[in-house]
């Protein structure tokens, strides 16, 4: 029988296994708790960068006699292409019972409180009373953000701070997963970051 990616292993009923135990979420609560956002380069950032190494090119180019002057053009404008979609590629995700922030992975059983932080707030969080041991993911073209704290004793991250476009939405995937005792896989171990 087929089952649903988000689907929860249930008693069949056909006999075997019908006194296996059913986790208490349902469908809607694992959708809930699973949610996912990249946080690339915006549209307008990519314009001004390219404009910038552009004009770099440009002044390189000046100085350069005969076929060299297209070097500057074909090294800086790639390398800004390059650059601005590495600088893009953090993804966010609820999923799997964790918080996955690009590499880094918070298994949800350790997070203690989430928060919501609007610009104000997220200057205050990385500014300087801000903990030195704290796991920090910062985009300056995101202005909100999500600040998890953790519940981890062999961990010295006192919390994650990230950028987040929707941070109401991976706050309330946080707290569904953890509610619905939602885990990773076995061996899956503490928060990595």
């Amino acid at each position: 029988m087929a089952q649903h990616p988000n689907q929860t292993p249930a008693a069949s009923g056909t006999g075997e296994g019908d006194d296996a135990v059913q986790r208490p979420d349902d469908h809607r609560s694992v959708s809930a708790a699973r949610y996912a956002e990249r946080l690339i380069v915006p549209w307008w950032l990519w314009l001004i960068a390219l404009a910038l190494a552009a004009m770099l090119s440009a002044e390189v180019y000046l100085g350069a006699p005969g076929l060299a002057t297209w070097v500057p053009y074909l090294i800086l404008l790639p390398l800004t292409v390059l650059g601005l979609a590495a600088a893009g590629r953090i993804r966010v995700a609820v999923e799997g019972g964790e918080l996955r922030v690009d590499d880094a992975r918070l298994p949800v059983r350790f997070v203690s409180e989430v928060g919501v932080l609007d610009a104000a707030a997220r200057r205050e969080a990385l500014g300087p009373n801000a903990d030195r041991y704290a796991f920090v993911v910062q985009r300056p073209w995101v202005p909100r953000a999500v600040l998890v704290v953790l519940n981890d004793p062999e961990d010295p991250t006192p919390y994650w701070v990230i950028s987040a476009r929707r941070p109401e939405r991976v706050a309330k995937a946080l707290l569904a997963a953890r509610a619905a005792g939602l885990s990773p896989e076995p061996g899956a171990g503490s928060a990595t970051a």
